[in-house]
């Protein structure tokens, strides 16, 4: 229930900010045309919120309700890092849309959001069948 809530509560905000809007990310990407900037405030205020909420839970082992705490340990900026950060920043700025808004956007049965929602699950099964694939191809040899 407490993750539902959470959920509603981000997807809220995303509605209340316009963050779910293509049309708005398109906006604040498009720095030589009609720049919107309002993206950035919003995107600071996550940093913001972000680096407490991090800081916090450093010093924590468990959760607030009660999970074991897992945060991320690797430090390394690699190429599958490079890779795949690069692949979303391309598709966000064609799409307009990242997968936690196009989650949100589904409420509202836009057919393209939901080819985006479907191909978004696809690209993460495929993903999660090739890392199959070539760790048992680096096991084996």
């Amino acid at each position: 229930m407490t993750a539902f809530a959470i959920g509603l509560l981000f997807g809220l905000g995303l509605c209340i900010s316009g963050m779910n809007l293509p049309s708005k990310v398109k906006g604040f990407l498009d720095i030589a045309g009609a720049w919107d900037p309002s993206l950035a405030f919003v995107m600071g205020g996550a940093i913001g919120v972000g680096l407490i909420a991090f800081r916090f839970a450093r010093t924590r082992s468990r959760a607030l309700l009660g999970d074991e705490m897992r945060l991320p340990t690797s430090k390394a900026i690699d190429a599958p890092l490079l890779f795949g950060s690069a692949i979303f920043g391309v598709g966000w700025g064609l799409g307009g849309v990242c997968p936690g808004p196009a989650i949100v956007d589904l409420a509202f049965l836009d057919p393209q959001i939901i080819v985006f929602v479907v191909a978004m699950l696809a690209g993460m099964a495929l993903e999660k069948s090739a890392r199959g694939l070539f760790s048992g191809a680096r096991r084996g040899a």
